[in-house]
């Protein structure tokens, strides 16, 4: 009797080097529920960077560790490679067997401060990427629209999968580092000027509330952040508490006033879905991705004009406040994305692609 042989599949999480960003808790996520979800039976490994401790994946699964040498040989044979972000290593085209490939986001075509050739580099490196895959998979239909757009080849092998959030679980005794004295508005993410977190502060006029912004800090923006602040003499009731953990982070959520994520450049938006999970009003940009991740249960800023800002929100928070079923709306709509759902999907894709 022929024995049918088991398909041996490699998926890249070498981005997962520093904590508390995206792509560790992509990693950290999709893997587990990759494993979880494997009902077609796939022999996996990962690939991934050897600061990663290997209890962080589940257990009994192969590692190969990311090496310099794998910059001009990979030896190894996989009957398909997903590359689960556009940061490849290695390159695909030095892997054998099929390749999928996960796009997050093209922001260096966003970010000013690219120079032109290495702007140019970058179009080259992604394209090489793009046209080594079989498959490509963007976690937003947004996503989808400007890969296409900017790499037109990847039409007719492009897909949207989106990105799974974990529930935040919180003991009733969990008080935070820096516990605010009254109402607060959360948001997080790193500071960098595309989360446009600054404009945030001008929502803490003629009030007492406080803006509690976690995430890693980078100074020149930290900076911008307060200038702006002391227009509205509100400089002390900003409080920039850096990263924290997941318990800081779900009590944060819940006990927040409201949930703000006005970012201009995001893939996803995970931490609006985060938020959702407690049934918190989630006031958004127009950009990017964000209205697809927060539907019509969202807020939105239409432009970022104080007198604007202060009138949306005063006004959304009256209807949220007045509602008796808005908040369960946002908690069925966060629902939604679970990252059982996301590798289900991603199994079903390397079926395809192997069956291709």
């Amino acid at each position: 009797m022929e024995i049918k042989k088991v398909p041996k599949i490699l998926v890249t999480f070498n981005s997962m080097r520093y904590p508390n960003t995206g792509f560790f808790f992509f990693g950290k996520s999709l893997s587990k529920a990759l494993i979880a979800q494997n009902h077609l039976g796939f022999d996996f490994s990962f690939y991934s960077h050897k600061s990663v401790p290997r209890n962080l994946y589940p257990s009994g699964i192969g590692i190969i560790n990311k090496s310099l040498l794998h910059k001009i040989l990979f030896p190894y044979k996989f009957d398909l490679v997903h590359f689960s972000d556009q940061y490849c290593k290695p390159h695909p085209a030095l892997v054998r067997g099929k390749k999928i490939l996960t796009i997050h986001d093209i922001n260096p075509y966003y970010d000013r401060q690219h120079n032109p050739a290495k702007l140019k580099r970058y179009i080259s490196r992604m394209r090489s990427y793009i046209k080594a895959s079989h498959h490509i998979v963007t976690i937003s239909e947004f996503v989808k629209g400007e890969v296409i757009r900017y790499f037109p080849e990847a039409e007719g092998k492009i897909s949207v999968i989106y990105n799974g959030a974990d529930k935040l679980e919180l003991s009733e005794s969990h008080v935070p580092n820096f516990k605010p004295a009254g109402r607060f508005l959360f948001t997080i993410g790193m500071l960098s000027p595309k989360k446009n977190f600054h404009v945030l502060t001008c929502l803490l006029e003629n009030n007492d509330m406080e803006l509690v912004i976690a995430g890693i800090i980078k100074e020149d923006y930290w900076n911008k952040i307060i200038e702006e602040a002391r227009k509205y003499n509100c400089e002390e009731r900003v409080k920039v508490i850096g990263t924290i953990s997941d318990s800081d982070k779900a009590w944060y959520y819940k006990h927040c006033y409201a949930f703000m994520f006005p970012s201009l450049a995001e893939g996803f938006g995970l931490p609006v879905i985060e938020a959702m999970h407690f049934g918190k009003p989630v006031f958004l940009s127009t950009s990017t991705s964000l209205p697809e991740i927060g539907g019509k249960e969202a807020f939105y800023f239409n432009d970022f004009s104080c007198p604007n800002m202060q009138h949306v929100f005063s006004e959304k928070m009256e209807i949220y406040n007045s509602s008796l079923i808005l908040k369960e709306q946002l908690i069925k709509r966060s629902s939604i994305f679970t990252w059982d759902r996301t590798a289900s999907l991603y199994l079903d894709i390397y079926k395809k692609v192997l069956n291709s």
